[in-house]
């Protein structure tokens, strides 16, 4: 018999002011001795040191290292920092966070998400993107086992960050019409429940896309939710394919390509534009919903040239070949694909 075994964070605190009980949160996780802060030299400030002093006050032994790459180097270098440590708390953007959790993963121990920006749904999900000589690559990792993120906080961080939060929650639409176009027509397995958890994360973003506001507390709460329910769909269904499909493969060209790429979720809501009009569903209502948030919704808007648009669309089907999605196995030609970016006005 298979069974399926679904790992989740034992804890999620959020709201704001919640950063100055991280000793009392990692104290309630049964943590004890030696703690790693893996942070970047700007969050350091923001917020790393407001988690060191409250470990320091619950008597915790807190060493730091910085992270500026989410690269293979930056994971070794968090791991040779790591000693005999309990647990890593990656506190800063997703760079940090997943480099924090690869490192936890690869060494056995736990790690904790402490977002100062909500930009991608790597808060919580059991995925971690770090950069090797081929690009950028997901790699399955365990989940956090605590996340605390501070609304004050990432309420400051630049807006742009909480609008590609927002794009890549939009972009599971697509996703999950990938995920149900492989489970058609090559019986791929399917979660009902993890693919419904995913679809009403995004309909609730998209509902609320009225209400995000640049400095705003109530916005980041709203976005944080939604981050860290789309990272649980990925959890339940044992992979990415809840929140991954062909948009994410578009962005991903797009890192390979682009002399200068945009933020990953940013990439992924244009993607999601454009394979919603390949799925023949309402690619309109997507931008609309985009450019309601104040999300790049073209070329211009991302600061790419218009020839690496088409040069990852593509390229896109030759990222991660096993995942199927609507651009199958041969992709898209050269025309086809600024056919495609006009149409949906993503190039002009």
């Amino acid at each position: 018999m298979d069974f399926n075994r679904v790992k989740l964070p034992r804890e999620i605190h959020s709201g704001p002011g919640v950063i100055t009980e991280t000793g009392s949160i990692c104290k309630d996780l049964k943590l004890t001795g030696k703690l790693l802060v893996a942070t970047g030299p700007h969050t350091l400030k923001v917020a790393g040191e407001k988690v060191i002093e409250s470990l320091n006050a619950y008597d915790f032994d807190a060493d730091t290292v910085i992270v500026e790459k989410a690269s293979t180097d930056a994971v070794r270098q968090v791991q040779d920092s790591m000693g005999s440590v309990d647990a890593v708390l990656g506190v800063g953007g997703g760079k940090v966070i997943d480099v924090a959790k690869m490192a936890a993963t690869n060494l056995g121990v736990h790690s904790i998400s402490i977002p100062t920006a909500a930009s991608h749904d790597g808060i919580s999900s059991p995925r971690a993107s770090i950069k090797n000589q081929e690009g950028s690559v997901s790699m399955e990792v365990e989940p956090p086992v605590g996340i605390i993120a501070d609304t004050q906080i990432i309420s400051q961080a630049p807006f742009r960050l909480l609008a590609a939060g927002c794009g890549d929650i939009i972009s599971n639409y697509t996703a999950i019409l990938d995920w149900k176009l492989a489970h058609r027509l090559l019986n791929e397995d399917f979660s009902d429940s993890s693919a419904a958890l995913s679809l009403i994360t995004a309909e609730t973003m998209i509902k609320s896309a009225g209400d995000i506001k640049e400095g705003l507390i109530e916005s980041a709460a709203i976005v944080v939710k939604a981050l860290i329910s789309s990272g649980m769909a990925i959890s339940i269904a044992g992979n990415s394919r809840p929140a991954s499909g062909a948009e994410h493969k578009f962005s991903h060209a797009l890192d390979i390509i682009a002399p200068e790429p945009a933020l990953h979720g940013e990439q992924c809501g244009i993607g999601s534009i454009m394979m919603m009009y390949l799925h023949g569903g309402d690619w309109e209502f997507i931008r609309d919903t985009l450019k309601t948030i104040k999300a790049p919704i073209n070329a211009s808007q991302l600061g790419i040239d218009p020839q690496y648009i088409i040069e990852a669309l593509t390229k896109s089907h030759t990222i991660r070949k096993e995942r199927y999605t609507i651009l199958g196995d041969r992709g898209l030609t050269e025309k086809a694909a600024e056919t495609l970016a006009r149409k949906t006005r993503v190039i002009d």
